[in-house]
């Protein structure tokens, strides 16, 4: 039987467990360390260390291929709240909703996204099949399943792009996931099943703008200003796309002028329809503590729904933490409002 969990009052210091992979449990200090060897555990290592800053006792703890450590991480520290900074588990990204089920099973408090949330956000065809029912443009899809014939229906149009169904982060994503025939398409599908080892999701290619919105709280939310990725040395004909490389290789970034900044230029009416059409998503994908959610605007100001990405990167110099200042929620600020958020949400079994 699981050892109870102590909830302690808000201004309380509090006992957090913070959960990583086993790779990224963080230093404790960045000292002699660059920029490039901080990339995989930089979001660690601001919430671990901004946490501890606000009087908190942080343990980092790294879970990989068994649950019993956080068991018994549980018993032994006793905490108020589970940071989740875990992406997967068994070295799958579809299985992190069942980390945060087994905490719900312990009866422990956790941030971010809840199990069903998880599942309905990381498959990007249901996702979109969901939000189409409920009237948010997406672009039109089709998925090839691993180990099936790629044949494309006879009215998905190209160009396309593909990509894995379930992983995130850009993986597999390249110039070359931007398809123009049937040969392509093809080719681009049997990499992904061969070198991402997941079903193929090829849709519509929407040329324009790409732009992020950020969504914190559980009934409750707030969104924050847009923020757009930008690569200033790109021919203004060559389509924008956030490959592995311009998302996570920062020689290219620099060398390619690559920034995601505040969206500049839209107006009070497109702002307050990213708003209210991103809190609408947060809500019918059953999201909770904090995601952003990904669009293409077009050349016409046609605003599409590209993914939801619950729990995304938290840390203090990536797009969702810049958002917050922007909007005048400082970092420390924004780490306790999500901790908050993880000890006042319900469980999945009594959300209904």
């Amino acid at each position: 039987m699981a050892h109870p969990v102590t909830r302690a009052p808000r201004r309380n210091k509090l006992r957090v467990i913070a959960l990583t992979h086993p790779d990224h449990i963080p230093p404790d200090t960045l000292e002699g360390t660059s920029d490039k060897e901080a990339l995989a555990w930089r979001a660690e290592f601001d919430v671990v260390n901004g946490l501890r800053e606000l009087g908190h006792e942080v343990e980092a703890l790294g879970v990989q291929d068994d649950l019993q450590p956080i068991r018994d991480a549980v018993t032994d520290i006793k905490p108020h709240v589970v940071f989740n900074l875990l992406e997967e588990f068994q070295y799958n990204a579809t299985f992190d909703h069942n980390i945060v089920a087994y905490l719900e099973l312990l009866g422990v408090p956790y941030t971010g996204c809840n199990p069903r949330g998880l599942v309905l956000s990381r498959g990007k065809a249901l996702s979109k099949k969901l939000l189409a029912y409920h009237h948010v443009p997406v672009p039109a899809f089709e998925v090839f399943p691993l180990g099936r014939k790629v044949q494309r229906p006879a009215e998905l149009a190209f160009p396309l792009f593909v990509k894995s169904l379930t992983e995130h982060a850009s993986i597999g994503i390249a110039r070359a996931s931007l398809v123009n025939d049937d040969d392509e398409l093809r080719e681009r599908v049997e990499f992904i099943h061969e070198h991402v080892a997941t079903d193929a999701i090829a849709e519509q290619f929407i040329p324009g703008r790409e732009l992020y919105v950020s969504v914190v709280g559980n009934s409750r939310l707030r969104t924050f200003p847009a923020w757009e990725l930008v690569i200033d040395d790109q021919d203004a004909n060559e389509p924008l796309i956030a490959t592995a490389k311009v998302k996570h290789d920062l020689d290219y970034q620099a060398k390619k002028g690559v920034k995601i900044r505040a969206a500049e230029g839209l107006s009070k009416a497109l702002s307050a329809q990213l708003g209210w059409m991103s809190k609408r998503i947060y809500r019918v994908l059953e999201l909770s503590g904090y995601a952003r959610i990904d669009y293409r605007l077009d050349a016409s100001g046609g605003l599409y729904f590209l993914d939801a990405n619950p729990n995304p990167d938290i840390c203090e110099s990536e797009e969702f933490a810049s958002a917050a200042r922007y909007d005048g929620v400082e970092y420390p600020e924004l780490l306790q409002r999500i901790v908050r958020l993880g000890m006042g949400a319900r469980p999945l079994s009594a959300a209904g």
